[in-house]
């Protein structure tokens, strides 16, 4: 799926209503991609939860404003969001997208104070490539934010592919001083956050199996964890749901919902933009 046909819908994402951009480009760390955009509800009655959401591209390719659609759509459920562009191939390799990913979260946690959010409640989220961001972030205490993150959401991400056999992964990892610790099953303990993990049984591009190993794993060590598999979805299709208007309206969406307000908290709840997120799940 081209990142054009992404941002097209961004012009009319069902989120509008209810959410508003607070910030764009602003900078969380010196080179030209470390920028970010902010996203927030219309009201809100105090301090709310916060959602980094990571986009994906194979970690060679993806902007931020293509994917405001996921982020009005989550601040429309009543969060403040958080969008970061970071480094990609062919200008770095693992581990500076990590790296960088890492230095959104911490900017956020030093800054959601000013837009109305509670770092204190904090998940990340993300798709493919951005899934797997997300994932090691929580995993790997090196990047020095796993301790802040309460939850995580990955969408057809990519946690069991040693060895490296298709060409991006080669390029992005052959330089790995240890390809094993690239592999999110292999850094599963039980400090691990709830996750939330979605994939798509058509994905021809990332394996649900993928998901199926990540789950095991977070299991054996006692993580909390919702696995999910959708019949006839393909690789894009997990993105999509969310706050999509090529939303296959499945149940999705409101499993998404339900679980961050659950772990993250959300209270008062936004019933009105719950009720909207059940509704897009009903046809499933």
């Amino acid at each position: 799926m081209s990142f054009s046909l992404v941002g097209l819908l961004n012009f009319a994402s069902p989120g509008d209503r209810r959410s508003r951009r607070l910030a764009s480009g602003l900078n969380y760390g010196a080179r030209p991609k470390q920028r970010l955009d902010v996203y927030g509800p219309r009201q809100a009655s105090g301090p709310v939860p916060v959602v980094i959401y990571i986009y994906g591209g194979a970690w060679n390719e993806g902007d931020r404003r293509d994917f405001a659609f996921v982020a009005r759509w989550l601040a429309g459920l009543g969060y403040l969001v958080v969008v970061p562009d970071y480094r990609v191939l062919p200008e770095v390799e693992y581990p500076v997208f990590l790296e960088d990913c890492a230095e959104a979260v911490r900017w956020t946690l030093q800054h959601a104070a000013g837009f109305g959010g509670d770092a204190s409640r904090l998940a990340l989220a993300g798709h493919s490539a951005g899934a797997y961001n997300a994932v090691m972030l929580a995993l790997q205490p090196s990047y020095g934010v796993a301790d802040a993150i309460d939850a995580v959401v990955g969408l057809s991400g990519p946690y069991n592919f040693y060895p490296f056999d298709v060409p991006i992964s080669i390029r992005t990892f052959s330089g790995a001083a240890d390809p094993l610790a690239t592999q999110p099953v292999n850094l599963v303990s039980s400090a691990a956050p709830p996750m939330f993990l979605a994939s798509a049984d058509g994905d021809t591009v990332v394996g649900p199996q993928n998901t199926m190993a990540l789950a095991h794993r977070l299991r054996e060590h006692g993580v909390a964890v919702i696995e999910r598999h959708f019949p006839g979805f393909t690789h894009p299709s997990t993105l999509l749901e969310l706050g999509s208007l090529l939303s296959r309206r499945s149940s999705l969406a409101g499993e998404v919902a339900e679980f961050l307000a659950h772990t993250l908290r959300l209270a008062p709840p936004d019933s009105d933009a719950m009720i909207g997120a059940r509704k897009e799940g009903a046809g499933r």
